[in-house]
């Protein structure tokens, strides 16, 4: 008789919470062996990696991260058997437990290359409590863009909540501090709707290929956001 090899674990709330981050962007995802998670959404403008605490012995596929994670909020201390083609979620008392089972792997899109940021043109710190002024005041206003660009001294750099099909739309913006490419004017936009990162504090990367890159100071986290078509970058 085959022994099959099973995973007895806990996950984090970190892990879980990044799972949680992750539903929004894509809900199915595929957890391979290893301790890195990644996802993809379904336009692909929006890519994230983690490494996570937890080191996988199993691919764990899931069609609905929403549902699972719903199972998973049915206990309070929850223990994960990772088996072969299902999980056993138990609590740790061992009165309750749910078998669910994996969905089929060639269903679910695998994230398997990663973004390389060549042609980096605009480096700078965004910090959450920025980063969440900014996203509220966009939402209180109905406005669907974010935009990174030169301030109109030309001085400093700002994140700007906007339409940018509307030249006469209401505008909020944050000065993010010291322009940190002198001479260069730019304006980078983003659709509101995409930025789905975890809170935090992040290192932003733009290249002139139209990515941006935010990394999380604190964590193993990282996202990629492709901007929209009327960015531009002159210098």
């Amino acid at each position: 008789m085959t022994t099959v090899e099973t995973n007895i674990m806990k996950i984090s709330k970190e892990t879980l919470d990044i799972l949680k981050n992750y539903s929004t962007i894509n809900s199915n995802i595929i957890i391979p062996e290893g301790n890195e998670i990644a996802t993809l959404s379904p336009m692909k403008n929006i890519m994230s990696v983690s490494v996570v605490a937890e080191n996988f012995e199993n691919e764990i596929s899931i069609w609905d991260l929403n549902k699972f994670l719903g199972t998973i909020s049915l206990y309070d201390k929850p223990i994960f058997e990772f088996n072969e083609d299902h999980v056993i979620i138990s609590e740790e008392n061992g009165k309750t437990r749910t078998k669910y089972r994996y969905a089929e792997s060639e269903l679910i899109q695998r994230v398997t290359q990663r973004v390389k940021m060549d042609d980096v043109v605009v480096n700078f710190q965004l910090r959450n409590k920025d980063l969440s002024q900014v996203l509220r005041a966009a939402s209180v206003l109905q406005l669907p863009d974010l935009a990174v660009r030169t301030s109109e001294s030309g001085d400093s750099i700002e994140l700007v909540a906007l339409d940018s099909k509307d030249s006469s739309c209401n505008i909020y913006s944050v000065d993010l501090g010291e322009l940190p490419n002198d001479g260069h004017d730019f304006e980078f936009f983003f659709k509101t709707e995409n930025m789905k990162m975890l809170p935090g504090d992040y290192d932003i990367q733009i290249s002139k290929k139209m990515v941006c890159q935010m990394k999380n100071q604190k964590s193993d986290l990282t996202y990629w956001i492709a901007l929209e078509s009327n960015s531009r970058y002159e210098g």
